[in-house]
């Protein structure tokens, strides 16, 4: 699944950079217009969901339903605990509210998983850092 992803996103770059393609010519309209239709979703937000993810294994994507879970992810660091993560974009626009993040969590206590529960600032925090990476992609497709 997750070299599935890789090339997901490998085809998403690939589509925006063939979508900038002007011959030279100083395009009249916005390059990184907020509307895509190419994969369903706003390529920006997609293309950000996965790089803001790609340190976990990827469950699911279905770039038309805008929608990236997670597998189970283990921090080396913190090997007591596991997240799974549920991404969906929800328009095809570039906004704030665009993006939902959903978490799971469970602590391991006596060899077993339970559910714990999880601090709203982090499925706000991975909300901000998805549409912070979607927004410079945006800026760099624009001067690019």
């Amino acid at each position: 699944m997750f070299r599935r992803s890789r090339v997901a996103l490998g085809l998403c770059a690939a589509i925006a950079v063939a979508g900038c393609s002007h011959g030279g010519k100083r395009p009249t309209a916005d390059l990184a217009a907020s509307r895509v239709t190419t994969i369903g979703v706003n390529s920006y937000l997609w293309r950000a969901t996965l790089d803001a993810l790609s340190f976990m294994p990827l469950l699911q994507t279905d770039s038309n339903g805008g929608v990236v879970v997670t597998d189970w992810y283990v921090n080396p660091q913190l090997p007591t605990e596991r997240m799974k993560v549920t991404v969906s974009i929800l328009d095809q626009d570039l906004r704030a509210d665009a993006v939902r993040v959903a978490a799971l969590r469970e602590v391991n206590r006596g060899g077993q998983w339970v559910s714990a529960p999880v601090a709203a600032a982090t499925t706000q925090k991975l909300e901000d850092i998805i549409l912070t990476k979607a927004r410079d992609l945006r800026r760099g497709s624009v001067t690019g």
